[in-house]
């Protein structure tokens, strides 16, 4: 494998993110590294592909800058590049947890938690684990029994687990996410709304898929990422799918876009199924004149219409029987 790829977060203070993202973003292009990253007043997150002397030369850089002392790089190996382009981009915040009054992980933050300390304490049966991911990402993989929030986006979980208290009162409360980065505030602002006892996944599922103790135990299915790669293995143990596909309900670990631009919603699909339902996720998507996957393979109406059928064929004989 000649490429690699660095996920990374660092709360600092950042006094011009805008400057800096446009210095940043010329430093990285100048290397030749593609990737992602944000930029707020509180610090950077990122993740960036690269080969191993371009990976290198970045993590250097950033260890030697007094603003970024201490910070810490998760690598995978890759193939190749999990990024198309680079982009530097500045925002209000690093993770958008709506909240009127911020959480600053340096003065309130939970527990931090080895991976092995977090497989001990997921065994205690006082303990409750909160996934604070969005739901696509755990739909796919999860810590075994974690709560998953009926929610939608990150922001939406402090108003859910409100309205949930009491799955967590008097309990131990561990939180994980990706990397790190959303357990940072999470379990601050829980910790804040009188939580006692919360510890969070230091590092993120990405540190403890590659603990050579827990080796990924007790994780069903596989982690989401947010580059072109979406999803790796974490569980050295065994493997246990949690998906399951969005038109038959089988298990399965793929994910898609719906092929209606207007909708793009992710869903887990085998690459039959895709070809089947058109890419579309609904009746809707799939007839829809800008369907993407009709353009992109080049479909005639006649085409459509057959495979349309062959859907309403199935149907019947399902109703059928």
């Amino acid at each position: 494998m000649n490429y690699r790829v660095l996920l990374y977060y660092f709360y600092a203070d950042i006094e011009n993110p805008e400057q800096f993202s446009k210095d940043h973003l010329a430093f990285c292009k100048e290397i030749g590294l593609k990737g992602r990253i944000l930029v707020a007043n509180e610090g950077i997150n990122g993740t960036v592909s690269g080969d191993f002397e371009q990976t290198e030369q970045y993590m250097a850089a950033m260890k030697v800058d007094p603003l970024f002392e201490g910070i810490v790089f998760k690598i995978d190996d890759s193939d190749t590049h999990v990024f198309k382009k680079m982009h530097v981009r500045p925002r209000p915040e690093l993770v958008n947890l709506g909240l009127e009054e911020d959480v600053n992980p340096h003065e309130l933050t939970g527990r931090h938690l080895s991976p092995s300390d977090f497989l001990e304490e997921m065994k205690d049966e006082n303990t409750v684990v909160l996934d604070v991911r969005n739901t696509y990402e755990y739909d796919v993989g999860h810590f075994r029994g974690a709560i998953r929030p009926d929610v939608q986006n990150f922001r939406d979980t402090p108003e859910w687990v409100r309205e949930n208290r009491e799955l967590f009162e008097g309990k131990n409360v561990l939180t994980y996410c990706t990397g790190g980065i959303r357990c940072e505030k999470f379990s601050g602002w829980m910790k804040r709304e009188g939580f006692g006892d919360v510890g969070q996944l230091h590092g993120g599922v990405a540190t403890y898929g590659k603990d050579d103790t827990t080796k990924g135990q007790l994780w069903d299915g596989q982690m989401y990422v947010f580059d072109e790669r979406l999803t790796v293995p974490i569980n050295q143990v065994e493997h246990v799918i949690v998906g399951v596909d969005h038109f038959d309900g089988t298990p399965c670990e793929r994910y898609i876009n719906c092929a209606e631009p207007s909708c793009n919603e992710q869903i887990l699909s085998s690459e039959e199924n895709e070809h089947k339902h058109i890419g579309g996720c609904t009746h809707a998507c799939r007839v829809s004149p800008r369907n993407r996957y009709v353009q992109r393979n080049n479909l005639s109406q006649s085409d459509v219409i057959d495979r349309l059928a062959v859907i309403g064929e199935e149907l019947d004989n399902l109703i059928e029987q």
